[in-house]
């Protein structure tokens, strides 16, 4: 029997989802700060670690589906549910693909400029996580609205410092093959920030259709 609090989709769990994987994302965000953090070589566990926080976000994201299909009526439109529930996946999977390049690049290759970028995709995922569990709270766009500016500035400033690191590979004293390295690792952590940004842009989103 259908209980009406279900017919009128009134059910949290399409919230605790959602913001489950938003703590993914963060956790594994955190996990890569500490990799770049530790002056030894990447490690099995700290890899594994990573993997296992992929993999649990696309549980939660497979269980997302799953509930879209057998709930009568959400909270939010199917598409907005699915639309986030991809946009937040997406973090930790390009989160992994870092560490996995990090596993076999060279020991020389310096990460402390990736350590810049990171600063700010943390920033980026904590005001992403900040929005999700907004949601939940209704149609308060206005605090909202500050996540995604701060969302917004830490974009920018990873643009500025990725301008700076791209113009030290040209001009600075880096042999070829680190400058290929490089270059590919400060990619994919743009590519994480950018995530992050349109994980928050679907919340703005849904955000506004519903204020």
């Amino acid at each position: 029997m259908i209980s009406f609090k279900k017919l009128l989709g009134k059910e949290e769990k399409f919230y605790d989802l959602l913001e489950a994987s938003a703590d993914e994302a963060k956790a594994s965000t955190a996990l890569l700060a500490r990799i770049l953090g530790q002056d030894s070589q990447v490690t099995a566990t700290s890899i594994h670690d990573i993997i296992q926080s992929r993999r649990k976000d696309k549980r939660i994201t497979q269980q997302i589906t799953e509930e879209l299909c057998k709930t009568f009526v959400t909270p939010l439109e199917r598409e907005d549910i699915e639309a986030l529930s991809l946009a937040l996946y997406k973090i930790p999977k390009t989160v992994e693909k870092i560490v996995e390049r990090l596993t076999i690049c060279p020991a020389r290759v310096p990460r402390e400029s990736l350590q810049k970028q990171v600063v700010l995709l943390e920033q980026a995922i904590d005001c992403v996580v900040a929005m999700v569990r907004q949601l939940r709270k209704g149609t308060q766009i206005e605090r909202i609205q500050d996540h995604q500016s701060k969302l917004q500035f830490a974009e920018g400033e990873a643009d500025k410092v990725m301008l700076a690191l791209v113009k030290d590979l040209y001009n600075g004293p880096h042999d070829a093959k680190d400058v290929v390295i490089l270059m590919e690792l400060y990619d994919l952590v743009e590519a994480a920030i950018d995530r992050a940004r349109d994980a928050g842009q679907v919340v703005f989103m849904i955000m506004l259709k519903y204020s």
